[in-house]
């Protein structure tokens, strides 16, 4: 885990969106019609939030189904398709500029790519081997770290520690149960899952819109394809097996680290960080929903915990007007 600090600016932050434009109307422009102090910060927060939990309930569903696909396409083969079906989506559908960009532009991008192949290698080797709900509560004591590393105020502190009971109740109060690589392989995913909050910001200033994150993905589809031939060759060609990978990359690359990119232009990593505790909950969902895996009192119990924690640090964010505004300066 890196041990850098992460620190947020106070003051906004000036876009093409938020810029005073030459052609905007006098009225815009008095006083009587602006809104109140603090409400576009409170807007842009509240629409950032809503993008990181849309993103959460779209790769956890992903990650379900991935779960279901293994067994066709071995874990190492479905991390394959997933990214390499992601990086031609976004690739087309971005078309990224690759000239013009400095060294420190591609050393960024490259690692936010291999951070992206260890995270879901690691990840997908966890769930081959323990349930979805206790990986996801292992892997998300990544960026709970990040977050108590990140945050500077007391208050944060309060929410991680809330955030991680619910995590370690949600793991039935231990993990000695498990298999062991699992329980690894879940915590190496965690520790790329912070790194991957770091460096997916980092892109996200240095690149335009996505595509920064079309470059990473194909970085590391190149780096995956060579171990999901290994380990799966020709059942990599099944059409069958082919439209469900494509289905996962959608489900789990391609729509949430799109807007993941995006709302981490607006809200702090602390607070993003933070909001990842609701991960566990979503992941448990989906088990249940498509995994038939039912959730017992005490997961519910855990899963409330989380969500106080999770909305105990929107609230206190959302309340200073400055949740939209700061971002994560360079480690």
């Amino acid at each position: 885990m890196n041990e850098s600090r992460i620190e947020s600016l106070e003051g906004p932050v000036t876009t093409p969106s938020t810029a005073a434009s030459p052609s905007a109307t006098p009225a815009a422009q008095t006083p009587a019609a602006q809104p109140p102090a603090g409400t576009p910060h409170r807007r842009r927060s509240l629409g950032s939030i809503g993008l990181v939990l849309s993103a959460g309930i779209s790769v956890q569903f992903g990650g379900a189904l991935a779960a279901s696909l293994m067994p066709r396409a071995g874990a190492l083969g479905v991390v394959t398709l997933r990214l390499v079906a992601a990086a031609i989506v976004l690739l087309v559908v971005c078309r990224p500029r690759v000239r013009g960009h400095s060294r420190a532009d591609w050393a960024t991008v490259i690692v936010f790519g291999l951070t992206m192949a260890g995270m879901n290698g690691l990840f997908y080797q966890s769930i081959a081997r323990i349930p979805l709900g206790p990986a996801v509560a292992l892997e998300v004591l990544g960026p709970l770290a990040l977050s108590v590393l990140a945050s500077r105020r007391a208050i944060n502190l309060l929410w991680a520690g809330l955030a991680l009971a619910g995590v370690v109740l949600l793991s039935g109060g231990g993990f000695g149960s498990l298999d062991v690589a699992g329980v690894l392989f879940a915590l190496g995913a965690g520790a790329m899952w912070a790194a991957y909050i770091v460096f997916s910001a980092r892109t996200g200033r240095r690149f335009p819109q996505a595509d920064g994150l079309a470059l990473a993905m194909a970085v590391a589809a190149l780096v995956f394809l060579p171990l999901g031939i290994a380990e799966s060759g020709s059942k990599l060609l099944d059409p069958t097996t082919i439209a469900l990978g494509s289905a996962v990359a959608v489900l789990s690359s391609v729509l949430p680290y799109t807007l993941e990119l995006i709302a981490l232009r607006r809200l702090p990593a602390s607070t993003f960080a933070i909001l990842m505790s609701l991960e566990p909950a979503i992941a448990a969902t989906a088990g249940f929903l498509v995994l038939s895996q039912a959730l017992s009192a005490t997961e519910a119990v855990a899963i409330a915990l989380v969500i106080a924690a999770s909305m105990g640090v929107v609230l206190t964010q959302t309340g200073r007007g400055k949740a939209a505004v700061a971002v994560p300066q360079e480690l």
